[in-house]
């Protein structure tokens, strides 16, 4: 079995707590990772709250959204909103579940430390399962999450923030998502971190950033043809120059 390079058809997923987290903290590097030739899923453990049996349209949201980024699958868990600490163990169920679908080299999720308790139980609980289920595990940055250094970062273009920000125009029940808001703080995320003599040299086109902090990333060497050396004086040898 050939090991998954990078832009070789690896296996992407991302975990998130609720309809729009995914889009909203890495709609470009989903859309990049599906031009790169890799397979990607996005996997929700809540789809809204059943109080406001808004379930229905939040997966309808979902699906547009998917449409728009080129997302190859796109599946649902029924972990009540904002009652993640009461259901660890079905989450933890949910996500082998997921997983077991199909293997992801690279899991993405929400960083553990956040406000939200939905998104810090959900980064806690994919962290157990990816580090032993996955060979690369990278948090992305929510909203709320405190604490959070990037040592990872994704510059867009402006087709990808377009289409991240058509991606978000599909959530019209969210009232609370501000787009100019969100692309500015895109358009502002790696002059943040970054020193400016650095974003000089950035490409023509650069545009906008999204910021991660990888946990653990597994390189695996290039496989060239293996190169046999011969050392004279063992048998079946010949030295160097010798007829």
């Amino acid at each position: 079995m050939s090991l998954p390079q990078p832009g070789s058809g690896r296996s992407v997923l991302a975990v998130v707590a609720h309809p729009d987290d995914a889009e909203l903290a890495m709609g470009m590097r989903l859309l990049d990772h599906v031009q790169a030739g890799d397979r990607v899923r996005v996997h929700c453990l809540s789809a809204g709250r059943p109080e406001k049996d808004d379930g229905e349209v939040r997966r309808a949201e979902c699906l547009a959204a998917a449409k728009i980024l080129g997302i190859g699958g796109y599946t649902f868990s029924a972990i009540p909103d904002t009652r993640f600490t009461d259901h660890r163990g079905a989450i933890n169920a949910a996500l082998f579940d997921t997983f077991a679908i199909e293997r992801p080299d690279i899991v993405y999720t929400h960083f553990p430390d956040d406000q939200h308790l939905d998104h810090a139980v959900t980064g806690d609980e994919v962290t157990t399962v990816a580090m032993r289920e996955a060979s690369d595990l990278v948090y992305f940055r929510s909203p709320y999450s405190r604490n959070f250094e990037p040592n990872l970062l994704f510059v867009g273009t402006p087709e990808l923030l377009a289409a991240k920000r058509a991606a978000l125009a599909c959530f019209a029940s969210q009232q609370q998502l501000d787009m100019p808001v969100f692309t500015g703080l895109t358009e502002l995320a790696y002059r943040q971190h970054v020193h400016h003599r650095v974003v000089e040299r950035f490409p023509d086109g650069a545009h906008g950033a999204e910021m991660f902090r990888a946990v653990r990333q597994i390189v695996h060497a290039t496989r060239h043809q293996r190169l046999v050396v011969r050392v004279a004086g063992l048998p079946g040898d010949t030295p160097s120059g010798s007829s």
